[in-house]
């Protein structure tokens, strides 16, 4: 069977992986057509964004339910990955496209009676949990109050959860991925997180192998982390496989002072009290020097480690990359050329 699938929020940054993704497998035969959904479209042309159906999409506009309703009659599968993270002081308008705009998305999958959604969840949806032992998926999705994106994207869990409950028929997919990193998406991330408070040259320099003799990192803290194309391949193998549930999504090693520090070169690390860092975050946020507001300091520091069994022996996925090599790609490409497919989406002033 040939499939035909509808990408939303296809020009991100896991949406363009996903497309050069969704282009082998139609050469491949296992996929019939691309629908790509998006605010603007693509700015470039070339791979992934040519034999690419597309449709610019507002979720927010009042006319958008029924526009996707009529885009996806027909699809085998919708991939969402609706989402925003800027403009990140504007809490209304984030609300407005992540959950208004989600349930918007989950209404159209519903009406136009698509078998399998796959919507893109985030390990940010888990309330407080060990940094030790491992949590599957069971674990709570309360988010993290203090955090606008972990509190949004357990609202949509919530959402999903309704949407399950109403449409027995329809197959429902959740990826909670940890964070997401590569050589593509690296300056798009610098832009989101630190802005122009260290330029991009100097933070590539700076994080090269040995430059750095002691880490700086918060105590306690320790994270997971999945390459782009390997994500895009997660995403793939459930809408390939109709995988439905709830999946963790993450590459090895766990990521801490340790394993952070043996990246960089650093001789030895220094760990301080995460209060520290989120203070830090505190002032520059305030005073508009980086984008990134302490929330998201708060979200690091309680959500869970991950178990990824589930992914691994449901459907066969693996990483083809460590989540070390994937946090060495993003820290060489800071300064690298613009590689999404619509930078649109992003504010002109990177601390907003």
């Amino acid at each position: 069977m040939t499939l035909r699938v509808v990408v939303l929020g296809a020009t991100g940054n896991v949406g363009t992986a996903l497309l050069h993704r969704l282009q082998q497998a139609r050469a491949d035969g296992e996929v019939q057509s691309i629908v790509g959904v998006s605010r603007e479209g693509p700015e470039r042309e070339g791979a992934p964004f040519e034999g690419v159906e597309w449709h610019r999409i507002d979720v927010t506009d009042p006319d958008a339910g029924p526009r996707l309703e009529k885009v996806m009659r027909g699809a085998d599968a919708v991939i969402d990955l609706v989402w925003v993270i800027r403009p990140n002081r504007d809490r209304e308008f984030l609300h407005t496209v992540n959950v208004v705009g989600n349930r918007t998305v989950f209404q159209a999958v519903a009406h136009a009676q698509v078998p399998h959604l796959v919507y893109a969840s985030s390990i940010g949806a888990y309330g407080k949990g060990s940094k030790t032992v491992p949590v599957d998926e069971s674990h709570p999705t309360t988010g993290t109050p203090t955090s606008h994106y972990g509190a949004q994207k357990a609202e949509v869990e919530t959402l999903l959860d309704e949407l399950e409950r109403e449409n027995p028929d329809l197959l429902v997919t959740r990826l909670r991925p940890g964070l997401i990193f590569g050589a593509a998406p690296s300056p798009e991330i610098k832009d989101y997180f630190i802005g122009d408070l260290v330029p991009a040259r100097l933070l590539t320099w700076l994080t090269a192998v040995g430059r750095l003799p002691v880490l700086p990192f918060p105590a306690g803290i320790r994270f997971q982390a999945v390459a782009q194309p390997d994500m895009a391949e997660a995403y793939w193998q459930v809408t390939r496989q109709r995988a439905g549930g709830a999946f963790n999504v993450a590459a090895e090693p766990v990521l801490d002072a340790q394993t952070i520090g043996q990246l960089l070169g650093s001789r030895r690390y220094l760990e301080l009290p995460v209060a520290v860092f989120k203070a830090l975050a505190a002032v520059t946020y305030r005073l508009r020097l980086q984008p990134t507001d302490p929330g998201w300091v708060d979200m690091a520091a309680v959500v869970p480690i991950m178990d990824t069994t589930r992914i691994r022996q449901v459907t066969g996925w693996a990483e083809t990359m460590s989540s070390q090599q994937a946090v060495r790609d993003l820290l060489d490409h800071f300064d690298a050329p613009e590689a999404l497919g619509n930078a649109e989406h992003r504010s002109s002033s990177p601390a907003e």
